[in-house]
This record gives C-alpha cells, sequence and structure tokens, in this order.
C-alpha cells in the first residue's frame, strides 16, 4: 500500500472527483439516515417532546431532549432507529411551540433514496408509477455509474504508471478479471431483472422469492464484487497504481453498503412472508 501512495497524487482533480463518484454511489441509496432536527439558540437540538411538533421521534420515550453544542450531532446520527415524522413550517401551529423553546433554525435532513422511498412511496406518487419510479431511478443510477467509471479512467490515466505491471502477463490478467466481473454483473442482471437490479424491492416491487441461482449460488453480492473485479482488471490493464488505489476504495464503500442494504432486504421479504401467511 506505501508503495502504491508513492505513485498518487490525492490532490489531482480528477483523483478527487473519483472518491466523490464512488463514495458517493451506492452509499445514497443504501447508507444515510433521514433525521431531521432544529438547532436551538445556544446550537443544541430540539427533539420532538410530543409527536404534535412533528419533528423526530426516538423510540424509548426520549423527547423534548435540550443537548448542549458538543452534544447536538453525535446522539442523533448515531441511532439508527429514528423514526421520521411530518416537519412543520413555519406556518404550522407547532412552530410555535418549538420556537417558545428557542430555535432559531431548521438543519435539513439527508436524504437516502431507496429507503425513503420504501417509507413514503413519494417517487412512486409522484410519477404515478412504482414502475416508472423504479425504472427512473434506475436510469439515474446507470447515469452516475458511468460517470464514475469516467472518473475513474480519468484519474489513472492523469497519473503515473506502475513499470512491474505494464506488461502482457498483467494485461492478460487484468483482461480475465474484467471478463470475470463481467460475468457476474451481467448474469446477476439477467437473474434479477431491470427492477430487482435498481431497488425495485424498495418500491414494492418484490420477487417471488430471493434469487438463488447463479451467480448467487457462487457468491453473495455478485453484483458488486463483479463490479470490483471489473475496476481491479481494468487497472491492471492500465498498469495503474491510482486504479487499484481507487478499487480498494471501491469496495470498501461496497462493504459498507453491504452491512445496511442486506439487513434491510431480508427484513422486506421477511414482512412479504408474514403477510403471507396472515392472507393464508
Amino acid at each position: 500500500m506505501t508503495r502504491l501512495l508513492g505513485y498518487v497524487d490525492p490532490s489531482d482533480p480528477c483523483f478527487v472527483a473519483a472518491i466523490l463518484t464512488i463514495t458517493f454511489n451506492p452509499l445514497f441509496w443504501n447508507v444515510a439516515q433521514t433525521c431531521p432536527f432544529f438547532l436551538t439558540k445556544g446550537g443544541g437540538v430540539c427533539s420532538s417532546p410530543s409527536k404534535s411538533l412533528g419533528l423526530l421521534e426516538y423510540p424509548g420515550g426520549e423527547h423534548g431532549t435540550h443537548m448542549g453544542p458538543g452534544e447536538a450531532q453525535k446522539p442523533l446520527l448515531s441511532r439508527k432507529a429514528c423514526t421520521l415524522l411530518p416537519v412543520p413550517t413555519p406556518s404550522h401551529p407547532a412552530w410555535a411551540g418549538c420556537h417558545q423553546q428557542g430555535v432559531t433554525r431548521y438543519q435539513p435532513p439527508v436524504l437516502e433514496v431507496a429507503r425513503w422511498e420504501q417509507r413514503t412511496r413519494k417517487l412512486s406518487k409522484v410519477f404515478r408509477s412504482p414502475y416508472l419510479a423504479c425504472y427512473s431511478l434506475g436510469a439515474a443510477i446507470l447515469l452516475l455509474n458511468v460517470l464514475r467509471s469516467h472518473c475513474f479512467t480519468q484519474a489513472m490515466l492523469s497519473q503515473p504508471k506502475m513499470e512491474s505491471l505494464d506488461n502482457p502477463t498483467a494485461y492478460r490478467v487484468g483482461l480475465a478479471l474484467l471478463g470475470i466481473g463481467s460475468t457476474f454483473v451481467l448474469s446477476s442482471f439477467f437473474a434479477l431483472g431491470f427492477t430487482g437490479t435498481f431497488l425495485g424491492d424498495y418500491f414494492g416491487i418484490l420477487m417471488e422469492a430471493r434469487v438463488t441461482t447463479f451467480p448467487f449460488n457462487i457468491l453473495d453480492n455478485p453484483m458488486y464484487w463483479g463490479s470490483t473485479a471489473n475496476y481491479l482488471g481494468w487497472a491492471i490493464m492500465h498498469a495503474s497504481p491510482t486504479g487499484l488505489l481507487l478499487t480498494v476504495v471501491v469496495a470498501l464503500i461496497y462493504m459498507v453498503a453491504i452491512q445496511y442494504e442486506e439487513p434491510f432486504t431480508a427484513q422486506i421479504y421477511q414482512q412479504k412472508a408474514s403477510s403471507s401467511r396472515k392472507r393464508s
């Protein structure tokens, strides 16, 4: 790793752009929590004293608490079980109650698209169809993937090659990895279909059961690991230490996303199975 870092200029704009696009996609779809709150004059946080205020409710009855400036964000963002309630505007009657407590401004929520849609069905309502909403989100994800790959390639081309990788054998290894990765990605897509690939279960578009055929019988999350193999192969084919480092970042980001996505997907299908049993 130290040797790789010797070839990389982290201040290069192309490298920074690649890091940003890699990090954004897929964390934006799977990880960020939607937790709005109000800041007090003292820099603390006014969480919802009651549901009538329509702010943030914590399970366990922790309402109406005021935290100091140093405590404001950490407790909020560390809680995964927050519930988003309707947020009052200045014209809402609940605003007066918060204003009396010294609330001065609203901190916008960090949106995570897929789970937000699963909770609210807002996109489905806007497009008047969960399928159209899913197709639109899928198109956006595809465009962002193209942008990520472009930034990845430009970052490699803008920085030096590694001489020990610049040979025909390494090129063939990279090509083989690219072939394996593409096989996993494409076979995953054909097994899942468009809606299954692009978060259809968050739109209420569920498959009869979780897919267990190839390539899912070979490894979990073959789409993610196939994509990682593609980037690794592409980096080796370009003899690029920058590409190798960025591939590590890709793998780490996918690992984080999986930690959030897997339990949530399992929960959706457990709820479906429970509903089916109740109906029968």
